[in-house]
Formats: structure tokens, sequence, C-alpha cells
């Protein structure tokens, strides 16, 4: 702008008295205001709504007679919104066995206080999967092995917390995948090899040779021995992720599973 009179005065105008110059005729229309909608978050007033919805999950132990029914139920806030939320609400247990009544009852009503309070409650896998059975533990299908029934509840509900998106499994980098695809080729290759029917020959201390015929007259294995697990037979327990899938190879302990290994 090239001004051609003397200035005589000035006043620093503010961003929203900027309108005030402009005519009225040619000021532009104010757009329509938008409300914001209340992003809610869980906490401890929400009201239960009429329905929720949730999943049950079967328990079967050894530890009881009759089996455990879980049954976690979630609340959707800011339903239909990109800010829509799923978070447990409450939980029950169910069971025909009324000798652990009282804990379960307890328990329960004290995880579903928790989860209405709101904030992070994954923190409850971690505390019961560190209870441990002063009896022993035992081994589910598959290899896993619980330390209790209640380390298995805090399985069930970290199971249930990845379904609605709270946990998220840790996914193993190119080389632990490469090194798990090795190491169960390898095996693979190795027992495929020892189990393959001829003659193996072995140098005696004597110097003489012992010749044996292997597979002709082997017993066959057991039928659904190798369909349990999805780990070799042989596997054993990582003390990483509870599970039978540790195989030794070229003395190197390394998991099938969690891809841990003693070697790094």
């Amino acid at each position: 702008m090239k001004i051609t009179k003397k200035i005589k005065g000035y006043a620093v105008v503010k961003p929203e008295d900027t309108t005030k110059l402009v005519p009225a005729a040619e000021a532009p229309e104010s757009a329509p205001s938008v409300p914001m909608a209340e992003v809610i978050q869980m906490h401890e007033k929400v009201e239960r709504p009429e329905t929720l919805i949730g999943a049950t999950y079967k328990i079967k132990s050894p530890l009881f007679e009759h089996s455990l029914y879980v049954t976690i139920n979630d609340i959707v806030l800011n339903q239909g919104t990109e800010y829509e939320l799923r978070r447990p609400f409450e939980i029950f247990i169910n069971s025909k066995n009324m000798e652990h009544f009282q804990w379960i009852v307890a328990l329960t009503r004290i995880m579903s206080a928790v989860f209405r309070k709101g904030g992070d409650v994954t923190f409850l896998v971690e505390e019961l999967r560190a209870v441990f059975d002063p009896r022993g533990g035992y081994f589910k299908a598959g290899g896993v092995y619980m330390p209790s029934i209640v380390a298995e509840l805090g399985a069930v509900i970290e199971q249930h917390l990845k379904m609605i998106g709270l946990l998220h499994d840790p996914e193993l980098d190119e080389h632990q995948k490469k090194l798990i695809a090795e190491k169960r080729a390898a095996y693979d290759a190795r027992s495929k090899k020892n189990a393959e029917p001829g003659l193996t020959v072995e140098g005696a201390g004597n110097g003489g040779f012992n010749v044996s015929i292997a597979g002709a007259g082997a017993e066959p294995a057991a039928k659904g021995s190798t369909e349990a697990s999805a780990f070799p037979p042989g596997a054993t327990m990582c003390h990483k992720c509870n599970t039978s899938a540790v195989i030794i190879m070229d003395g190197c302990a390394t998991c099938l599973n969690c891809g841990y290994s003693k070697c790094g």
C-alpha cells in the first residue's frame, strides 16, 4: 500500500478488530459454529448401560474337578465417533465347584472395581500371572505351563485385552524370525534323517565297528504325540514364555515360540 498523505497518528489494531475496518456489505459471512463433542474416558462415575458386549472363556484345570467359565463384559465409549473405545467393565466367574467360591467372588468384585476405575488396567495381567501355587502348576494343551489357576485367569484377561486392542503382542524383528526359521528347519531335517530306516555305522572304542539297523524293528511313535503341540516333541519349557518350544541345536538352546536364546 502506498501512502500519499502525511501520517498524523497511528494505532495498533488487534486481529479480532480487523472486521471493523471492512464495510458490512463486504464482510464475509461467519461460518456456523460446530459444537465439539465431549470425549468420554472411562471413570468410576460412568453408569452401566442396559446392554454390554463381552465374551466367555473356559478354563479347564487339573486342579479343579469342574471347569471355570470367565465372562468379561465391555462398555463402548463414544460410540459412532472417531474416539470410540471399548473398555472392560465387569467380570464374572462361574463354576459348579463351590470349594473356592469365596475368593472367586472377592477377586471378581475387586477386578470389576479396577475396570470401572479407568486408567491403565493392563497391570492386572502381570500381577495375576505372577501368582504361583505352592502345590505346583500344570501344563495346558500345547505345552504352555501355568504356575497356578490364578495365573491362567491372568492369561484369559490378557487374551481379552488383546482382542479389544488394549494389549498388543510384541513383534519379533527380522533377525529373530530368521533365527527361528533356521533352527526349526535344521531341527526338522535332523529329526527326519534320524527317523529314516537304514544302516548306522559307529566307530567302536577297540578299533572295530558297531553296525545297527535303524527303523527296521522300531516301534511306531504314539499316535497324536506330535499333534498335541505345534513344536517338536522333544522340546523343553522356555522360562520366558512358559511354552515347551526350546530345542538344542549346535549346543545352543533356542525357543521356537518367542525366539529367546541363551546364545544371545
